[in-house]
């Protein structure tokens, strides 16, 4: 994560760094960064009608999660494909560590991204 990091850093027209955070606070926001980054940004015209917005629907988790081809089979026959998706919220992740674990996660993350400039809310 910190290879992309300091990739966006020190060229932000060739590497597209996004968090899920920032992504999940203003979706719509992000599809029109996404476009302008692929050379392809969002007309007037395309803009008011709503076309960012039909993206984000389209790609949104809940969208994702609910297509077939995403609930049922397998990963090269061994994982199941409805294990890549849990709730999609932000801050989930406090399910599934401890106290203990989470504290640990921060300080290590505090030691790698020292002085990056990368931060995450933990």
């Amino acid at each position: 994560m910190l290879a992309f990091w300091n990739a966006h850093s020190e060229n932000p027209g060739k590497v597209l760094f996004l968090k899920y955070e920032d992504l999940k606070e203003d979706v719509v926001s992000n599809v029109k960064k996404i476009g302008e980054f692929l050379g392809c940004p969002f007309s007037s015209e395309e803009e008011e009608n709503g076309v960012m917005e039909e993206i984000a629907k389209i790609c949104s988790f809940e969208s994702l999660k609910n297509m077939k081809v995403n609930k049922n089979g397998h990963v090269y026959g061994v994982v199941k494909k409805s294990s890549f998706f849990r709730k999609g919220a932000v801050g989930d992740w406090s399910s599934y560590l401890t106290p203990a674990m989470a504290e640990r996660m921060k300080k290590l993350m505090e030691v790698k991204f020292r002085g990056s400039g990368l931060m995450f809310e933990i």
